[in-house]
């Protein structure tokens, strides 16, 4: 596609058809789960349907055409994220395995102890707070973390006091699934590793909306995730740095990840096989590679600027309805396509309820975010979140609804 069609776009998404309710399906939770493309659910469907067998293990027809397609996906997805080899992409479940994975190794790798200190922030999902704590609970070393000012922002201004020489890792969201902030964290980075710590993003966020480069963040680790990028659940993606994975100890044994294996000692393979133990999602990730096809079709500057416009439009509108409070940035800059707000004196679920029944699919809580709407002083909120996929006339549905949900509540 050299220009971006929306209509065109939204033509490849069965489930956008649809109605709930008796209403056109208006599909505002995209940082929840993304809709899959007919490209994605064919190609998954042509794989089991001619090509299904296990990988890396048999030398047969069908075990050869599994293996080329799935290492294929990984390859897809390396150029994808602009990594130097395909062997830095590491086949997880989803992103909460990949952080997972980090917390449980790279914290035995460096021997993270008493005295020794994580850094995260105030706004992380918590599946980049909780293994952390775990972390810490396990060694007895101490979590600190960045806070939140009042516009949404990571709070910089005691960096070099919060990141010091006791930091061994510091893991941050890159684009909050809640706010929708977009961090910069360059000076982070640039911090963490002057202290000669360990840098981790959490882009499960980021990696589907925005064009990314690992070697332009310059972390030593990434985080994703296929089913919010319209590819499929059960797929995520750990990227790391070649020199970092190389020294660093597997998470889970068995099949596929060993070099040898006696009844006294193992030796364990290389990277990528060595965090891949047993069979993997293998529909799954040639999924997730095909999901990068059709997003690298488009592009994804592309995508971005579409999202850029439709956030604009939603903050715009959002801004003009009495009674609501956004949070977070109030212009589309420095900020991706998720909208958080609170609908004065009526509870976020009791939103999401009057929505539904229109046919408007938004999330409400804390989004796996706690944290986040305690510094907002609120027990939840409700979220629209956009994609590719997303129309000014979605947005004015939305607008609509909530203008209902006042009338209901009076």
């Amino acid at each position: 596609m050299s220009s971006f069609d929306v209509a065109r776009v939204r033509a490849d998404f069965p489930i956008l058809g649809r109605e709930i309710n008796g209403h056109p399906l208006v599909y505002l939770d995209s940082a929840n789960t993304s809709q899959k493309p007919v490209q994605v659910l064919d190609v998954m469907r042509a794989h089991a349907e001619q090509h299904n067998a296990n990988v890396s293990r048999s030398v047969h027809t069908l075990g050869t055409e599994s293996t080329a397609a799935y290492e294929d996906a990984r390859a897809k997805v390396a150029t994808f994220i602009g990594a130097a080899s395909p062997d830095e992409v590491v086949f997880t479940k989803n992103s909460t395995e990949a952080l997972n994975l980090v917390a449980h190794s790279a914290g035995e790798m460096l021997g993270v102890g008493p005295g020794d200190e994580i850094v995260i922030s105030e706004m992380e999902h918590h599946s980049n707070i909780v293994p952390w704590q775990l972390l810490c609970r396990r060694t007895g070393a101490t979590l600190r973390w960045f806070g939140v000012t009042d516009d949404g922002r990571l709070d910089e201004s005691t960096l070099d006091e919060l990141v010091n020489e006791r930091t061994k890792i510091v893991s941050l969201v890159h684009m909050s699934n809640i706010l929708g902030t977009i961090n910069d964290v360059s000076r982070i980075v640039a911090r963490a590793h002057q202290v000669g710590a360990l840098v981790l993003l959490d882009c499960s966020q980021s990696v589907p909306h925005l064009p990314l480069s690992v070697s332009a963040l310059g972390a030593d680790f990434i985080a994703f995730t296929g089913h919010k990028m319209v590819g499929p659940t059960g797929i995520g993606v750990l990227w790391g740095r070649g020199a970092v994975l190389a020294d660093l100890p597997p998470f889970l044994g068995g099949g596929s990840m060993i070099e040898t294996v006696t009844l006294e000692h193992t030796t364990f393979a290389a990277p990528p096989a060595r965090f891949e133990a047993g069979t993997p999602p293998i529909t799954e990730a040639i999924g997730l590679g095909a999901a990068v096809d059709y997003l690298s079709a488009i592009g994804m500057d592309e995508i971005h600027r579409h999202e850029q416009e439709i956030t604009g439009y939603a903050l715009k509108t959002l801004a003009d309805l009495p009674g609501v409070r956004v949070f977070g940035l109030g212009t589309p800059e420095g900020r991706g396509g998720t909208v958080s707000f609170d609908v004065d004196g009526i509870h976020p679920h009791d939103v999401g309820q009057i929505l539904d029944d229109l046919g408007v699919q938004v999330r409400v809580g804390h989004h796996c975010a706690r944290p986040v709407c305690a510094r907002f002083g609120v027990a939840a909120m409700t979220r629209a979140s956009f994609y590719l996929y997303t129309t000014t006339d979605e947005i004015d549905a939305l607008a609509r609804g909530i203008e209902q949900v006042r009338r209901v509540f009076g």
